[in-house]
């Protein structure tokens, strides 16, 4: 392994439809246990399934201003407090010029969008609240968190579709690599459990009623999920110097694009390819040490079919391959850092979860997709692949520490 650009992660936080903690969500996830339900919210479209965290509540939103915020930056305040706190990291104590901040997510508040609409619609301008553009803006996760835990290092919010928290947590090594900060806060946050949304969704054919089954022969689609996950990185050298103990190492990150078509992923899988073979080679390692893979894996046709084929060239020897999103649903813009944590998660506890959902793999499928219970797996690396509309593609590669 080069090392060239590693970074330690020191600290998960985790919030998503299985639960508001790090633990529970990972007890869902091991047991392959999926979190879809009817939704109340929905009623009356084609689709009324999703996957929404249950009533969240943490000291971090018992502060002052808390009371407007929208549920994406809640989310993301409540996993970074997780992973700061599993850190072992004070910010009454840093240095907050050391420390950046990275965000990923898709779609911004759409929450408060939808009220502001609303009172504009059935009430007239005066009445839309003051407070709907700090609520709905893409970059307020990541200015939210800067503002809770005194970061005034780079922040950055980036939105590259599925693919903003893998992107996010490309960006925040690259940031300590230079030597911009020490540490980093990454968060991947959506909310985008509305009926707009799933509608948009709909219309593309993109999602299901019956539940997330990635890589099963009667998959038809995933369920609109939101969430937020946190890692915090640090320069090896100075989690050290506080005795801090890593979780993992990110070993390699690479990014490409298809420059195919807005929804569609080029159907040779040229980008994930490229993306995949790109970490690998960031990371300074053969395919052949890879223990298990972490696929993207949305549960739609396509999808599913080129990402195996992909793997399928790239890792002749089929280490195992999961998918969180059959338990946890499709946090959008969250899910490259949510998957990232739990690959790391994976790695801790030397198993590969199952994949939620999977009762009979695609027969056009020719790789290991681990289904039913946990696989007991000793491997000391894994990737965690991420794609997203606009043909965005991210890869990260996590190792053991």
């Amino acid at each position: 392994m080069s090392g060239r650009s590693e970074a330690v992660v020191t600290g998960l936080g985790l919030v998503t439809a299985a639960g508001c903690d790090r633990d529970t969500t990972w007890s869902a996830v091991r047991a392959g246990r999926a979190t879809a339900a009817p939704d109340p919210e929905l009623r009356g479209l084609p689709v009324t399934l999703s996957c929404r965290v249950p009533d969240l509540d943490h000291p971090v939103l018992r502060r002052r201003g808390s009371a407007h915020l929208d549920p994406v930056d809640r989310f993301g305040l409540v996993a970074v407090a997780q992973a700061l706190e599993q850190a072992g990291l004070d910010p009454r104590e840093w240095d907050g010029g050391r420390v950046a901040v990275v965000t990923g997510g898709s779609t911004g508040g759409l929450r408060t969008q939808d009220r502001a609409l609303a009172r504009l619609g059935q009430q007239g301008p005066e009445f839309v609240s003051p407070y709907f553009l700090p609520g709905y803006l893409l970059n307020m996760t990541c200015a939210n968190i800067a503002l809770r835990f005194g970061v005034t290092g780079p922040t950055l919010a980036t939105s590259t579709a599925c693919a903003s928290g893998s992107t996010a947590l490309g960006l925040a090594r690259d940031l300590l690599a230079a030597g911009r900060c020490d540490i980093a806060l990454v968060c991947g946050a959506d909310a985008a459990v509305t009926r707009l949304i799933v509608t948009g969704f709909t219309q593309l054919g993109a999602v299901s009623d019956t539940g997330s089954r990635p890589f099963d022969a009667t998959r038809d689609g995933f369920v609109v999920a939101e969430g937020a996950g946190a890692l915090v990185l640090e320069r090896p050298g100075h989690a050290a110097a506080r005795a801090a103990r890593p979780l993992a190492r990110l070993i390699g990150h690479a990014a490409s694009t298809d420059a195919h078509h807005l929804v569609a992923p080029h159907p040779g899988g040229r980008g994930a390819e490229q993306a995949v073979r790109a970490a690998l080679a960031d990371a300074g390692i053969g395919p052949g040490e890879v223990g298990h893979v972490n696929a993207h894996g949305t549960s739609t046709r396509q999808n599913d079919a080129i990402e195996a084929a992909v793997l399928g060239r790239v890792f002749p020897h089929r280490p195992p391959v999961t998918s969180a999103k059959g338990a946890l649903g499709h946090t959008l813009g969250a899910a490259g850092a949510i998957e990232a944590a739990l690959t790391v998660m994976a790695l801790a506890e030397g198993i590969v979860p199952p994949t939620a959902g999977l009762a009979e793999a695609d027969p056009g499928t020719e790789i290991d997709v681990v289904g039913a219970a946990a696989r007991p797996h000793a491997g000391q690396v894994a990737i965690s692949n991420s794609f997203g509309f606009g043909g965005h593609n991210a890869v990260a590669v996590l190792a053991r520490p």
